[in-house]
Parts: structure tokens; C-alpha cells; sequence
């Protein structure tokens, strides 16, 4: 089974992977950002690096659902590969900083990689508000993430809205305003609850998160 993760910069996806890896003793896949050449790159002149990121976050993102693809394992993945695309690379071409020719050639490649690996089974999305994510980009301090513009996140969250509405798989949303999922075990507990019920029928899916779609 293939579980992934999903949100805005900020979120909680990271930490949602390891305490979830942790509980259900599932596979965790991390997102290479610690060690990823071209990121403070690419926040001091997104333009200049854009495709160079995206490129080398698809490559990765690919590698790591290939394996998964393969595995008997079940995986719980922070970021999947549509995310990464959709969201953030949709984004860049919007706003200018992919061109055209290089968003073709990106989504020339990016389709070809879809079609050789497998969809999350469940998807969970963190739904944050802008005020929420940038209290957490803050609070973890990465010096390249504290000059990303509120407009920048509110853009994202618009597309994270539009992507969500259209998946075409199971989608299990969790309001992540008013949890503290890594300080509050019974925050933690609200979000089990909501998977157990999603995946194994355990339990009423009720309670402070948002209902499923």
C-alpha cells in the first residue's frame, strides 16, 4: 500500500511521515530538500533556477516511486510526484519563471514518468491557511524559506484547493490550523482515528478534522 502526503510549504508533511511511520510501523520516503543542490539557488533568484530545480525534485520524486512502485512494503511518501508538479511547478510557469519551451519539455518527461508508476492508495492533505504556514516556516527557521512573499504561499494554497478537488483517488483531508499533531498525542489520535477509519473501518470518521470529500 502507498500512502502519501500532502501540503503547502510549512504544512507538517515531514514530520506527519515520520510520526506516522513511526505509529503504523509503514516505510517512510522523505523529500530531498536538506539535501538538495539547488534550493537556497533557487530562492535567491527563482526565476534563474526554476527548471533546474524542478527537474532535479522530479528526478528524485521518480526514483523514490519507482521503488515504491516494486516494494511490498507499505510506504507513506512526503510529497508525491503529481504534488510536485502540479502545484509548484503550475505555479512557476504562471507566474513567468519557467518559459515555455522549458515547461513542455518538463511535462514531456514528467508524463512519460507517470505512466510507468503507481498512484497513492490514500492520499492525505494538510489544509493550511497562510497565517498557519508562515507561523511554522518561522518557528523551523530555514533562512532561504523567510523570504517567500504571503502571496507566493496564498497562490499555492489556491492551487493545493484546485488539485485536491480534482484527484481522482482517495483524498482524506485533515484541517491542520488548530493541531499540534507532534505536541498533542490527542491531536496525533484525531489524525490515526481518521486513517484507521479511512483504511481499515475502525472508526467513525468524525471529530475536529475536516470530513473526507
Amino acid at each position: 500500500m502507498y500512502i502519501g502526503i500532502a501540503g503547502n510549504i510549512g504544512s507538517g508533511k515531514t514530520t506527519l511521515t515520520r510520526m506516522l511511520a513511526e505509529h503504523y510501523g509503514w516505510t517512510p520516503k522523505f523529500e530531498s530538500v536538506t539535501f538538495n543542490p539547488y534550493l537556497e539557488d533557487y530562492y535567491s533568484d527563482i526565476p534563474r533556477w526554476s527548471y533546474n530545480l524542478e527537474t532535479y525534485f522530479l528526478a528524485q520524486r521518480f526514483k523514490d516511486v519507482l521503488e515504491i512502485t516494486r516494494s511490498n512494503d507499505v510506504i507513506v511518501q512526503d510529497r508525491t510526484l503529481a504534488e510536485g508538479v502540479h502545484i509548484f511547478v503550475a505555479n512557476n510557469f504562471a507566474m513567468g519563471n519557467l518559459s515555455e519551451r522549458d515547461y513542455r519539455t518538463y511535462m514531456d518527461l514528467y508524463e512519460v514518468m507517470a505512466s510507468m508508476v503507481r498512484e497513492p492508495d490514500l492520499l492525505i492533505y494538510l489544509k493550511s491557511s497562510v497565517p498557519h504556514l508562515v507561523a511554522q516556516i518561522q518557528k523551523r527557521g530555514r533562512d532561504y524559506e523567510q523570504t517567500m512573499s504571503l502571496d507566493y504561499l496564498k497562490g499555492l494554497n489556491e492551487r493545493y484547493d484546485n488539485w485536491i478537488s480534482t484527484c481522482r483517488g482517495r483524498v482524506l483531508t485533515i484541517e491542520a490550523d488548530g493541531l499540534d499533531f507532534q505536541n498533542r498525542p490527542e491531536d496525533f489520535s484525531c489524525i490515526t482515528d481518521r486513517i484507521d477509519a479511512e483504511l481499515f473501518g475502525l472508526f467513525p470518521s468524525e471529530g475536529p478534522a475536516e470530513n473526507d470529500r
